[in-house]
């Protein structure tokens, strides 16, 4: 199976932090945001990536280079201009091949056990798997109900998105058919479809989950993990 993370934007929640360093490259209990996703790959035996770049593209793509000296194989995919995440994917497709990927948004940390993923098939009645966890404080509404396993745009309760999912590559390609010329488009303009037609699984996980999309959230999470290591 291959993974691809998206890491192409421009951070600007971030600022001034992403500034002059991509969020990918903000420091997480001492390193990389980006590489606790490459190792967690990695010890899943997940080693082929495809990472979409644009925003300070160069220091992202020098710091990990290849991959080889992170037990991985990463293609890289730069965007001149980042086109949100349906349209990186779409851009990456032709590196990502005809199985189903795992997808993972470039600014979450879980501890979520990535390997659990890696032995999953989707079922041929599947277009792609959710997985999601508790509402935090930011997005106290949720995203998504969940009812035996099929998520879907109505229920109660509704959970978040977590930003991890098994993708079916053609969910992409259909919608760039459809669409031709349209190169930005969100993640959610290609699910909407898959979901109505109760064609997307789903997964509650409730273990830690953080969305690094704030300066207070980014310190927030440092400190926690800090304390962790400092308790071992």
């Amino acid at each position: 199976m291959k993974a691809m993370i998206l890491a192409a934007g421009f951070g600007k929640r971030m600022r001034p932090l992403t500034e002059v360093t991509p969020k990918p490259l903000l420091m997480v209990a001492g390193k990389p945001l980006l590489q606790h996703h490459i190792e967690r790959l990695a010890a899943a035996g997940i080693t082929e990536l495809v990472i979409n770049t644009s925003w300070l593209a160069e220091q992202i793509e020098d710091y990990f280079g290849d991959g080889s000296d992170f037990g991985v194989s990463i293609s890289w995919s730069r965007e001149a201009q980042p086109l949100e995440t349906g349209g990186g994917v779409a851009r990456a497709l032709p590196m990502l091949g005809t199985e189903p990927f795992l997808l993972i948004n470039g600014d979450v940390w879980t501890d979520f056990p990535i390997h659990h993923i890696g032995t999953k098939t989707l079922e041929q009645d599947q277009d792609a798997w959710l997985l999601l966890v508790n509402n935090p404080e930011h997005n106290p509404k949720g995203d998504f109900g969940l009812s035996v396993q099929l998520v879907s745009f109505e229920g109660s309760p509704c959970f978040t998105f977590s930003g991890i999912s098994l993708m079916r590559p053609q969910l992409f390609a259909s919608y760039q058919s459809n669409n031709p010329g349209q190169q930005a488009f969100r993640w959610l303009d290609v699910m909407t479809a898959a979901i109505d037609k109760g064609r997307v699984a789903g997964e509650l996980y409730s273990g830690q989950w953080w969305d690094v999309g704030t300066v207070e959230r980014y310190h927030q999470l440092n400190d926690q993990l800090n304390s962790q290591l400092n308790q071992h």
